[in-house]
C-alpha cells in the first residue's frame, strides 16, 4: 500500500480572511494580555494593519513569537497548575496554524478520542465508556500520564506533526512556539520540553502525540476511551488489565518519552467505581465525584460569605455557578438528583446565614423555599432530566 501524501502547501492557504477568522476565534475565547501587555481590544483598534503585517511575517518566515507569561491557577488545596499566556498576535498565529493542521489530523485521529475535537465532548466520552461497560468490559485501567503537557519531548511533538506535514514554514513556526520560553517574575526561562497549557495549539499537538498510543491500543485489541491525557482502558479480567497497564507504560516510555503516574494509575472495577471527567462512575450510580463536589462548594463559599449582604448581585453570581454545574452533571445518564437536592439545601443554609448573620436550624422557618423562589435562585435539582 502506498504511503499517503503529506501536506506541502499550507502556507499558501493563509489569506486575509483566514487571519480575520483566527482573530475572531481568539477574541471569542477572550483571555488576558501576554508579556507585551497588549489586550485584544488594543490589538483590534488597528486590526487590518496588524493582521496584514502579521500575515506577511508568517508567510515570509520572519515571525518570532514572544515568551509566554507564566501564571498559576489553583489545583486543589495545596497544588497549582502552571499556564502560559501567549501575546495576542501569537495567539492569532497559533489559531491560524491550528485551523490549517486540524483538518489534516482529524482524519487520522482514532474514534475513541474525544478531547478538543470538533463535534465531540466529555459527555460523549462518558457515554462511550458506559456503553463498553454494558457490553461486559467491567475491569478498568484508570490511567494518568505523569505531568503530560509539561513533559512531552519536543522531538516527539515535531515528529508527530512532520508525519503529516511537509510544509517547512509551518513546521518551523510550530517549533518556534514550542521553544518560545516563559517569562516568570521578569526572568526568562527557555523551554526545552513540553507544550504549555494555555497555548491555542497545545490541545491539537497533545492529541497528535497520543494518537500513536490510541492506534497501538487498537492494534492490540484493547477497548478504551481517551479525553486528552485522561483515558481509561476497559477489560474483561484483571489479568487483561494488568497486561494493558504494562503495555501502556512500556509504549509511553519507549515511544513517547512519558511515564504513567504510579500514584494515580490504578486497576479497579465498574462495580467499585472510578473517577472520569469529573464524574464518579459505577454500576450503581453516575454522579459528581467528591473532588467535583468540593470544588463546587468552594465556589459557593466564596460567594456566600456570612458578613456580606445577600443582594441581587450575589444571586446572579450564584446562579451562574449553579447553572454551569447543573448543565455539566445533569445528563441523561447521571444519577445526581439526591446529591443535587442535598446541595440545594446546603446553598439555602448558606444564604440564610448571610441574611440573618447566624446559623440556626430555626431559621428554616423564617426563610422558606418561596423566599428563595422570589429571589430567582436556581435549583440544581430542577435541571435533572
Amino acid at each position: 500500500m502506498n504511503k499517503k501524501q503529506k501536506e506541502h502547501s499550507l502556507t499558501g492557504r493563509i489569506t486575509y480572511p483566514v487571519m480575520l477568522k483566527a482573530f475572531r476565534a481568539v477574541k471569542r475565547n477572550r483571555g488576558a494580555a501576554g508579556v507585551d501587555k497588549v489586550s485584544i481590544k488594543m490589538y483590534e483598534a488597528n486590526l487590518e494593519d496588524n493582521l496584514t503585517a502579521l500575515m506577511k511575517e508568517i508567510k515570509t518566515g520572519a515571525f518570532e513569537p514572544h515568551p509566554l507569561r507564566r501564571v498559576y491557577i489553583p489545583k486543589g488545596k495545596t497544588k497549582v497548575r502552571p499556564l502560559g499566556i501567549p501575546v495576542v498576535r501569537d495567539r492569532i498565529c497559533q489559531e491560524v496554524i491550528r485551523s490549517l493542521l486540524n483538518p489534516i489530523f482529524e482524519r487520522e485521529f482514532h474514534d475513541s478520542s474525544f478531547g478538543f475535537r470538533p463535534g465531540r465532548n466529555c459527555h460523549q466520552a462518558i457515554g462511550a465508556v458506559l456503553e463498553l461497560h454494558r457490553q461486559g468490559y467491567n475491569v478498568v485501567l484508570d490511567a494518568d500520564v505523569k505531568g503530560f503537557f509539561d513533559n512531552i519531548p519536543l522531538h516527539v511533538i515535531m515528529s508527530a506533526v512532520a508525519s503529516e506535514v511537509a510544509d517547512g514554514n509551518i513546521l518551523r513556526l510550530t517549533e518556534k512556539f514550542l521553544r518560545s520560553g516563559i517569562m516568570e517574575d521578569g526572568v526568562f526561562k527557555p523551554t526545552t520540553v513540553g507544550t504549555p497549557q494555555g497555548g491555542v495549539i497545545s490541545p491539537l499537538l497533545a492529541n497528535a502525540v497520543l494518537n500513536h498510543l490510541d492506534w497501538q491500543l487498537h492494534e492490540k485489541g484493547y477497548q478504551f476511551v481517551r479525553y486528552a491525557d485522561d483515558f481509561v482502558v476497559v477489560c474483561t479480567s484483571k489479568a487483561q488489565a494488568e497486561e494493558a497497564k504494562d503495555f501502556v507504560a512500556h509504549l509511553l516510555w519507549t515511544d513517547l518519552g512519558l511515564e504513567l503516574s504510579q500514584e494515580k494509575t490504578k486497576i479497579t472495577t465498574y462495580g467499585k467505581g472510578y473517577d472520569f471527567l469529573g464524574f464518579r462512575l459505577s454500576s450503581r450510580s453516575r454522579r459528581m465525584r467528591p473532588k467535583s463536589v468540593k470544588k463546587f462548594k468552594d465556589k459557593i463559599r466564596e460567594l456566600s460569605v456570612r458578613k456580606h449582604n445577600l443582594d441581587e448581585d450575589v444571586i446572579v453570581k450564584l446562579n451562574r455557578v449553579i447553572r454551569g454545574t447543573a448543565n455539566y452533571f445533569a445528563t441523561d445518564f447521571s444519577t445526581c438528583r439526591w446529591m443535587f437536592r442535598k446541595l440545594d439545601s446546603w446553598i439555602r443554609m448558606r444564604l440564610r446565614c448571610m441574611k440573618l448573620k447566624r446559623k440556626s436550624r430555626r431559621d428554616n422557618y423564617k426563610l422558606r423555599l418561596r423566599y428563595f423562589s422570589k429571589l430567582d435562585l436556581l435549583s440544581l435539582e430542577s435541571f435533572c432530566v
